[in-house]
């Protein structure tokens, strides 16, 4: 009796490993407090068989570059692209503007604090991982709380995977990149003031907000770069970062010929905390 299987054996995971610019999936070897909120996102791959590959560089800076990755199951339609942030080791990283954003915050080991403040090789990989963490527990924090931020898939290290706000394999532009009709600058505004306030109703500050960590994307202004989160009750710095966000952000919408007061935004949000 004739059969249509083919002859030749099919491969099976096991049979499978990961070619050049790949590796197995990062997912399994990470704890589930170094994973993001539940429930997942659909588009979260999960699967133990799948493979991480390298796309490319989407952008370098002084304390981590991003990267491109795409999360797959080989032969199957299991897949996303993510953003790949890796806060740099000790020989590159630059984490010398991090006083002001860490004050109020300590860490569990005495050593760990020492070698940090000396600037030392393994300070240096201790602070590469500090922000990692802090910027994954912003990111959970937020996205929980409904602000528009990145959803933080997972920390391992000193590596931040996290949602990729683009198209394909193009990154959504940053606000200050964006030209927009008067109504669409208004909508802009509009969802910016929500996000800012919408950290300071949980006590904090971005600290480094501006047009160019604001990504636009299919109208949806989203907020990025949160490692320095400050809590302003306890950060002696906290109310002046916070003031520093209100016109740093209502600068550029004046300049768009949106009318907004700075101070009238840092009152409101001031208000917010207390």
């Amino acid at each position: 009796m004739s059969s249509d299987i083919p002859a030749f054996p099919v491969p099976s995971f096991s049979e499978l490993e990961p070619g050049d610019g790949q590796r197995w999936s990062t997912w399994f070897s990470t704890v589930p407090s170094q994973r993001g909120p539940r429930p997942f996102p659909d588009w979260v791959v999960t699967d133990a068989g799948a493979f991480d590959t390298e796309l490319g560089v989407v952008k370098g800076g002084k304390e981590a570059d991003v990267f491109l990755i795409e999360r797959a199951v080989p032969g199957s339609a299991r897949s996303s692209i993510l953003a790949a942030k890796r806060y740099r080791g000790p020989e590159t990283s630059d984490f010398h503007r991090s006083s002001q954003y860490q004050e109020g915050h300590g860490m569990r080991r005495s050593r760990d604090t020492r070698a940090v403040a000396r600037g030392s090789a393994y300070g240096r990989s201790v602070a590469a991982g500090a922000w990692a963490n802090a910027e994954f527990e912003a990111l959970c924090t937020m996205y929980e709380r409904g602000i528009a931020v990145p959803y933080p898939v997972q920390v391992s290290g000193t590596e931040l995977l996290m949602e990729f706000v683009g198209d394909g394999m193009t990154a959504a532009p940053r606000l200050a990149q964006v030209r927009a009709s008067a109504p669409q600058i208004a909508d802009y505004f509009a969802q910016v003031r929500h996000i800012l306030l919408g950290f300071a109703r949980a006590g904090t500050a971005h600290g480094d907000l501006s047009p160019y960590n604001l990504l636009v994307h299919d109208g949806r202004v989203v907020a990025i770069d949160l490692p320095q989160l400050v809590e302003v009750a306890s950060n002696p710095n906290g109310i002046s970062l916070l003031q520093r966000d209100c016109v740093n952000v209502c600068n550029w919408f004046v300049r768009q010929g949106f009318d907004c007061d700075a101070e009238a935004l840092f009152a409101e949000a001031v208000g917010e905390l207390y």
